[in-house]
């Protein structure tokens, strides 16, 4: 009986140790995961914020023709021509 219980002690023991050895596989895994999807968020951050500064630069030409275009409007006594 304690010939069975060693071995039957010692398959649980080996079962544990692959569970926690699969266990920390996956976790390093999940971790790669998460780090690569950090690295794809980034860089479309990056390219979003070159966007908008391009955005930013047409929309100060546009707010300065309206601008132009506001006090071309005002002026009623044609000094502006």
């Amino acid at each position: 009986m304690r010939n069975l219980a060693v071995v039957v002690g010692g398959l649980l023991l080996l079962g544990g140790a692959a569970l926690v050895v699969i266990a920390d596989q996956e976790r390093a895994a999940a971790l790669d995961a998460v780090k690569a999807e950090i690295v794809r968020v980034e860089d479309a951050l990056a390219r979003s914020n070159g966007e908008n500064l391009e955005l930013a630069e047409k929309l100060t030409a546009l707010r300065a023709q309206i601008a132009e275009q506001d006090a071309q409007l005002a002026d009623t006594t044609g000094f502006l021509q």
